[in-house]
């Protein structure tokens, strides 16, 4: 018989009405708090009753964390801001559309208007093994239950792995990699700033952890430099199903040329290591080049060069040569 939970557990619930008042409640709570923000992935565990917070810290009055800002060096996208204004911001889709393309395409409209970027980012991984309670490497437990020979492993990772082969969720990750984008996190110390493709916890260096986050801390702000506005752009998501569907992998670019000359690029994949991995051998081999068919296959084949698929994921390996050369190719449009 099926079970039912039709409850979720019992907490107290904060809502702050600013980023440091909330840091306090979450400092005061430690591992017992835990903060709201669309609730797009809290909702899953509370109702599964495998995550139990004594404290939640809603963040949906803290005026700071809404919004988006054009600066003198670019742009500000506050924390709390929803997917859909993300997607539809005129500023974004004018100058860094390869970020409207991607917050498009996250789950349904109904959960891009509740949904936010920093929750798409901070999201953890939908490995069922993990979101199922299994006392796995990533909960805290002494085994992968994913990468065993008998495992259901197709969306798993083929790059990246150490121990943990669960992959990271975020649609919006490769696109804020690929416009070199900087996260602002705010916690007791003040603040600091990292690249997007820092933010992301290598499973080799805490295993339980899908961002650097620290305890107390709060990513709030993100900003996209002017570097890439205009900037010819790519991005591709490829999922099973073309509504309310987790991708198995996406590819994001952001390329400059000049005289038909790839000059620069950042180009970035998710869905094929535990993080957002940005591919920094292939920009090498594409960088002063002639976007072609031939130069793309090049960049994807050293892409894939060190990938070790698991049992039933190695369609992942054609998968992302060829979203690789098919960046290439668009870029060459």
């Amino acid at each position: 018989m099926a079970v039912i939970r039709d409850m979720i557990p019992a907490f107290e619930l904060f809502q702050p009405t600013s980023a440091d008042d909330a840091i306090e409640l979450l400092i005061r709570y430690g591992e017992d708090g835990w903060v709201l923000g669309g609730g797009m992935d809290s909702f899953d565990w509370w109702k599964e009753r495998i995550k139990r917070p004594t404290a939640v810290v809603d963040l949906v009055n803290v005026d700071e964390l809404h919004g988006i800002r054009t600066t003198a060096d670019g742009i500000e996208i506050g924390a709390m801001t929803t997917l859909t204004e993300v997607a539809t911001h005129p500023e974004l889709l004018a100058n860094y559309s390869v970020l409207t393309d991607a917050a498009s395409q996250i789950a349904t409209p109904q959960i891009r208007n509740r949904g936010t970027i920093a929750g798409n980012l901070i999201q953890d991984t939908r490995c069922w093994y993990y979101r199922g309670g299994w006392p796995c490497y990533r909960a805290g437990g002494n085994t992968c239950y994913a990468s065993a020979p008998t495992a259901m492993n197709r969306e798993h990772a083929i790059l990246g792995t150490s121990r943990c082969v669960a992959v990271s969720p975020s649609d919006s990750a490769p696109a804020l990699i690929a416009l070199d984008a900087q996260f602002v996190i705010k916690g007791s110390r003040g603040e600091r700033v990292v690249d997007a493709e820092d933010f992301f916890m290598r499973p080799s260096v805490d295993i339980e952890r899908m961002t650097i986050l620290k305890p107390g801390e709060l990513l709030t702000t993100i900003r996209i430099p002017s570097t890439w506005a205009g900037a010819t752009f790519y991005y591709e998501k490829i999922e099973d199903r073309k509504a309310w569907d987790f991708a198995l992998m996406t590819v994001a670019s952001a390329m400059r040329i000049n005289g038909g000359v790839i000059e620069d690029l950042r180009m970035a994949v998710n869905g094929a290591a535990p993080f957002p991995i940005r591919l920094e051998d292939s920009e090498r081999v594409l960088r002063g080049q002639t976007p072609s068919e031939e130069i793309g296959l090049r960049a994807g084949e050293v892409a894939i060069r060190d990938a070790q698929p698991l049992r039933h994921n190695d369609f992942k390996l054609p998968l992302m040569r060829n979203l690789i050369r098919r960046a290439v190719r668009g870029a060459g449009v």
